[in-house]
């Protein structure tokens, strides 16, 4: 079964994506556009298309590749503002961008975090 969780990295492909692509033609944008995170190594790469209404999520898991695709019905998702082909999300920031809320209206508050 796949799951995330907040232990992996999360990195959004910022241009369009073709949706016809297979694990061979998505891990070949990882391999030329992300080049942060390694392909084996259990982070999380997600892809939207052009009309930003559907969206795939790459991930190795242990011994093979899986892939999840949504196509929504109605609306689209948010495009989170960054400069480059890539942006790393938070696990928190992409459960919001599934659930279709906007990232940059959601007003953080102060939490405690670790310095190590």
């Amino acid at each position: 079964m796949l799951s995330f969780s907040s232990r992996q990295r999360y990195f959004l492909y910022r241009g369009a994506t073709d949706m016809r692509k297979g694990f061979n033609g998505l891990s070949g944008l990882v391999r030329r556009y992300l080049k942060q995170g390694t392909l084996l190594s259990g982070d999380v790469f997600i892809f939207l298309n052009k009309r930003r209404d559907r969206i795939k999520l790459l991930v190795w898991d242990r011994d093979g590749w899986v892939v999840w695709y949504k196509v929504l019905e109605r609306g689209t998702f948010e495009l989170p503002r960054a400069e480059g082909d890539s942006l790393e999300l938070s696990y928190t920031d992409l459960q919001l961008l599934l659930a279709g809320i906007e990232i940059t209206s959601v007003k953080r508050r102060k939490r405690y975090a670790s310095a190590a």
